[in-house]
């Protein structure tokens, strides 16, 4: 994938300046693994610091470029796509989750078409989120199922894929994550990296552990989808204080 021009101050800076296009490809390299399993927190490279890049279409994007949504059920098809993302042990049975798609905006500025998995309670909700973040033009990079060849992958820290469904445990934990109850959805994880200690993931996305330079896609407490969870009762991992894990909304606010 290429990127779009993009601009690169230093950290804290308010200004930016044109820059030359520069290339990346998501996922190309594999990073050294630390003891924990994850990969080494790596600096951020040049073409991610301030990360536009274009969104590759999975679904036909809308044809008149209004928002658009469907809600329906969890089919033979998409389980068999979701694959080890979801098994009977998990705490929500297939027929207790919904799958959505919705109309985004890219940071190339078009309309795209998204897909999520969540908690059928929490669909018509989650719609209704999105239907706002659109009409704002709040940039999105990437939305699709997570898969098993996600959970396989060796870390490449570049990753950038706006996520809902996927049954494991918390970090660190023994407990599920609210990801697997289908009540949690993490967005722009490389524009809103977690970062715990000496943790960072993405693990290419310290530079945006700087929340003071604001570029497109972040998520700050006044944005517009801050504002948008808070009002479906959603809590933000931003706010924690032990821990920050900006990308992340969830229903429980763990």
């Amino acid at each position: 994938m290429r990127a779009t021009p993009s601009t690169t101050p230093a950290v804290g800076a308010t200004t930016t300046t044109p820059a030359a296009p520069i290339s990346w490809e998501i996922g190309a390299s594999p990073l050294p693994l630390r003891p924990d399993g994850f990969g080494q927190v790596l600096p951020t490279p040049l073409a991610l610091r301030d990360r536009r890049l274009p969104t590759r279409d999975l679904l036909p994007p809308p044809g008149d470029g209004r928002f658009s949504a469907t809600i329906g059920p969890v089919t033979a098809a998409l389980r068999t796509r979701m694959g080890q993302t979801w098994s009977p042990a998990c705490p929500v049975p297939l027929r207790g989750l919904r799958y959505l798609t919705v109309a985004f905006r890219g940071f190339d500025g078009r309309a795209h078409r998204g897909e999520l998995v969540v908690a059928a309670t929490s669909a018509p909700k989650v719609i209704g989120v999105f239907r706002t973040l659109y009409a704002a033009g709040f940039p999105i990079e990437e939305m699709r199922l997570p898969t098993t060849a996600d959970l396989r992958a060796r870390p490449t820290g570049d990753g950038n894929n706006t996520a809902a469904y996927v049954c494991r445990a918390a970090r660190g934990q023994t407990r599920f994550s609210q990801h697997a109850y289908g009540t949690a959805i993490d967005v722009n994880p490389f524009q809103n990296p977690e970062a715990k200690r000496d943790l960072v993931l993405p693990e290419l996305a310290s530079a945006y552990v700087a929340r003071s330079w604001h570029r497109p896609g972040m998520l700050l407490p006044a944005s517009v989808a801050v504002r948008a969870f808070a009002a479906i009762g959603w809590r933000w991992g931003g706010d924690w204080r032990s821990s920050k894990d900006w990308m992340h909304f969830s229903a429980s606010g763990t």
